[in-house]
């Protein structure tokens, strides 16, 4: 369809805040797909609603009132998304699990190479919005527990900085009204995040520590050696496993589930791909039989560390490599 020069020039002052306003909508939603939907719905509604706007706000804050009315509206519509360890106990690592249901929507991962891009642009952004701290797997998945508005509200004052007065316009809300959902979404938040969470680095990308762990446990799959994983993980580790609906509590839990997933991969070659997700270390996997000429597309993990162990290990199906820009299968 031919657009008109109004068309072009609008959706040019419009693109460059893009990734950013897709990174507030993955914090308000936790999935990769939905928040590509929602910036699209944004700029749709931007464009309906141009002759609105009178310049008495920025630009980049007329389109975060509209994305984040956009995501608030999407909230209503669907359940909220979640992690395995939100819906049950964890599983008995001896046992094979069920096969897995179609229907849950879960957190998904946000490729660090598209804040990579927002980090680096022309028009970048404050820090505030590829901080780690706030873009890391468990916060996303600890803001899934707030109430919608809540969610908003944290992310406005806490995430992006932004004062009360103009959170509370933004939201259509009085400013005490603002303050005390805010507190209760604090409160929430803190009952959600795991332990240690004032503890986490907050540089920007992983550390040399963390890429030389990195190296070591894709070495370990690589060579299905069990053992060396075991001793890279903390005792309370746990290991998220989206994919097949459930999770394994523990150092030996996750030994034992390594252990009987490589004695059903005798014979298979590894490949193994690092990237990088929520500013954590990740690694893509391909696997190839023996009688396959191609590496196909298995599991993304992506690693939580602390203090030079793994902490958390949360594998995702090869659904989510398009995100990633990661092939379907390698030669």
């Amino acid at each position: 369809m031919h657009q008109t020069s109004d068309e072009l020039e609008f959706g040019a002052h419009v693109e460059r805040y893009r990734r950013e306003l897709q990174v507030h909508c993955y914090r308000m939603l936790g999935s990769y797909d939905d928040s590509e939907d929602l910036v699209q719905e944004t700029f749709l509604r931007a464009w309906r609603g141009r002759a609105t706007f009178e310049g008495r706000a920025s630009v980049r804050t007329w389109l975060y009132r509209i994305a984040t009315n956009a995501c608030l509206d999407a909230l209503d519509r669907r359940p909220r998304r979640v992690l395995p360890p939100d819906l049950g106990p964890a599983a008995d690592p001896a046992a094979m699990p069920a096969p897995p249901p179609t229907d849950i929507p879960w957190v998904t991962p946000y490729p660090d190479r598209l804040l990579d891009a927002i980090a680096s642009g022309d028009e970048a952004p404050e820090s505030e919005v590829v901080s780690r701290e706030t873009i890391e797997l468990a916060f996303i998945a600890a803001m899934q527990h707030l109430p919608t508005r809540q969610r908003a509200v944290l992310i406005l004052r806490d995430v992006l900085g932004w004062s009360a007065s103009e959170s509370a316009a933004l939201l259509a809300m009085s400013v005490s009204a603002l303050n005390s959902a805010l507190q209760r979404a604090r409160a929430t938040l803190k009952e959600h995040l795991p332990p240690r969470r004032l503890d986490w680095a907050a540089a920007a990308d992983p550390t040399a520590d963390e890429r030389v762990l990195l190296q070591r446990f894709m070495a370990a799959h690589e060579n299905a050696d069990v053992a060396a994983i075991a001793a890279i993980l903390r005792d309370d580790a746990r290991m998220v496993m989206p994919n097949l609906a459930n999770w394994y509590d523990g150092r030996d839990a996750i030994a034992t589930a390594m252990e009987l997933g490589f004695s059903t991969l005798q014979g298979v070659e590894f490949r193994r791909v690092p990237t990088g997700a929520n500013r954590q270390p990740a690694v893509a996997f391909y696997l190839r039989a023996a009688n396959e000429t191609e590496f196909q597309g298995f599991l993304l993990n992506v690693l939580r560390i602390e203090a030079g162990e793994i902490v958390e290990i949360v594998g995702y199906g090869a659904d989510v490599f398009p995100s990633f820009g990661l092939p379907a299968t390698l030669q």
